[in-house]
C-alpha cells in the first residue's frame, strides 16, 4: 500500500480525530464531520470496524504504513511488559516523531522531511532515517543552517509544550531523551488494546 498523499484534513475528518496538532485539524474539536459536501450518515460500527478505525487512527497520527505498523506490533508483542504501552513507546520514540514533539516543525510530515534530508544529528552523527529509534541518553541536534528556520517555526506555534521525557534547550537547539514516554505523556488519545485485539 502506498503512502496517503491526499488532503490531511480530509483524513482527520474521515477518522474522526485530529491526526496533527495544526489549527486546521484541531479547530473541529470533537465535532468532526465526514468528508464531502454533505458527509454521509454514520452507520453503527461492528466490533471489527471499531478496532480497524483505532488502528487507522494510530497509523495516521505517526504516518506509518501497514507493513511498518505490523513490524512495530510484532516487536511490542515480543518485548517484556505491557504490549499496549510498548507499542506506544516504539512509535512515540521514532526520530521523526521526536522532532515533531520538540515543536521545531509543525507536523510529523515536516519532521520526516527534515530528517530524510539529513538535517538532524543523533549523538553528533547525521541520521536520515525517520524510523530511527531514539533511546534514553541520546542527544539530538540540528544542522546550524536550519536553526533560523526552526526558530521561526517555534515562534509560529508558540505555547507548544515539550514532553517531560525530553530535555530541550532552544538556545542551543539541542535536545536529550531522558526517559521513555509514559502513556500519560503522549498527547494523542488512542486505545492500543483495541489495536492488539485487531491483530489477534
Amino acid at each position: 500500500m502506498s503512502r496517503y498523499t491526499g488532503p490531511k484534513v480530509r483524513l482527520s475528518r474521515r477518522l474522526g480525530v485530529a491526526i496533527a496538532d495544526l489549527p486546521k485539524h484541531t479547530k473541529f474539536g470533537d465535532s468532526f464531520s465526514p468528508p464531502g459536501m454533505h458527509g454521509f450518515r454514520k452507520a453503527r460500527q461492528s466490533e471489527y470496524g471499531v478496532r480497524l478505525q483505532e488502528k487507522q487512527r494510530m497509523k495516521a497520527h505517526y504516518s506509518v504504513l501497514e507493513k511498518q505498523f505490523r513490524r512495530y506490533m510484532a516487536a511490542a508483542k515480543k518485548a517484556k511488559g505491557n504490549t499496549a504501552i510498548t507499542l506506544k513507546q516504539l512509535l512515540e520514540t521514532r526520530l521523526d516523531n521526536v522532532v515533531r514533539r520538540l515543536g521545531v516543525v509543525r507536523s510529523v510530515w515536516s519532521a520526516r522531511q527534515l530528517v530524510a534530508h539529513g538535517h538532524v544529528k543523533v549523538n553528533g552523527k547525521k541520521t536520515d532515517i525517520p524510523s530511527f529509534a531514539v533511546e534514553p541518553g541520546m542527544t539530538i541536534t540540528f544542522k546550524e543552517k536550519t536553526h533560523k528556520m526552526l526558530r521561526e517555526n517555534m515562534e509560529s506555534i508558540a505555547g507548544h509544550q515539550t514532553p517531560a521525557w525530553m530535555d530541550f534547550n532552544p538556545a542551543q537547539m539541542e535536545a536529550k531523551c531522558v526517559a521513555l514516554p509514559t502513556p500519560e505523556q503522549i498527547p494523542f488519545e488512542i486505545n492500543a488494546n483495541l489495536i492488539i485485539e485487531f491483530y489477534r
